[in-house]
């Protein structure tokens, strides 16, 4: 958990917004620690974390965690952590002799065309067994506020899916878990190429833009306009978009950034506000 981020995101383990979407994404960078910061987040909050990882294994997260003082094994058995690890699912359906193990949430993988409804089902079953006031028995703990991670979202579309069922499941996930529990979703999403202005190319740049009008908040990742830097890694956009009464409102933060082994540092660069 970094400490300088949640000073700027103005929020702590104890004091942060509910029913918010953060869209977390990169372009020529690696904005995973991101990830894994609200990871650690969440967890030290006592949410109940679903986290979709769809691009490490199990052991990958929890080493990385373990560095930042947590440790996803005990959050699992305390039933606080459902990890669904998407590598080890895919596998069952890839290879035949597995196919049987093979969790119906993967169901896209053996016709893309039926969409994410098995996965969306998953979240759903997931997060909303925990709440609705159910009764706290033999010593079982009590969690706070529901929470969906998922890394990354773009690998969907190397499966097989279009952006249009991507942005549906985002959808409808967020009618779930911020509106109706009134919990939190962070989603990364990945872009490597250019930006561009094309028509009708369903790739993770259209994507990109179809969540930036569902978030909240928005964290973007990319690389110096300078070049490589050894004592600065990259740069982060911050962008808060609120609705006021003349209509949404964006606020922007650009702040410069160094990974640490165990942290990260974040150096303010400028500021800017527009309307939308």
């Amino acid at each position: 958990m970094y400490t300088e981020l949640n000073s700027i995101l103005n929020t702590t383990p104890d004091s942060f917004t509910q029913g918010g979407f953060i869209l977390v994404s990169d372009r020529h960078s690696d904005a995973s620690f991101l990830i894994h910061h609200f990871l650690s987040f969440y967890l030290r909050a006592r949410c109940r974390v679903c986290f979709l990882g769809l691009v490490q294994s199990f052991s990958h997260y929890s080493a990385i965690s373990q560095r930042l003082g947590v440790s996803l094994a005990q959050a699992k058995e305390k039933g606080q952590l459902i990890f669904f690890e998407g590598l080890k699912e895919s596998l069952s359906v890839l290879i035949p002799q597995e196919a049987s193990t093979a969790s119906q949430a993967v169901d896209f993988l053996r016709d893309p065309t039926v969409g994410l409804r098995s996965l969306y089902e998953f979240v759903r079953s997931s997060l909303s067994s925990f709440g609705g006031g159910e009764e706290v028995t033999d010593g079982a703990e009590e969690w706070g506020s529901p929470v969906l991670l998922v890394d990354d979202l773009s690998v969907l579309l190397s499966l097989g899916l279009s952006v249009g069922a991507v942005l549906d499941f985002t959808h409808y996930c967020r009618a779930t878990v911020c509106s109706q529990l009134q919990g939190n979703m962070v989603m990364l999403v990945r872009c490597d190429g250019q930006e561009e202005e094309d028509s009708g190319d369903e790739g993770s740049e259209r994507l990109l833009k179809g969540l930036t009008h569902q978030c909240s908040l928005s964290l973007h990742v990319q690389g110096l306009p300078t070049g490589y830097c050894r004592d600065i890694h990259g740069q982060v956009e911050v962008c808060w978009r609120r609705r006021q009464g003349d209509g949404p409102h964006t606020q922007k933060k650009l702040f410069q950034y160094k990974v640490h082994d165990k942290g990260a540092s974040f150096f303010a660069r400028g500021t800017s506000s527009a309307v939308l």
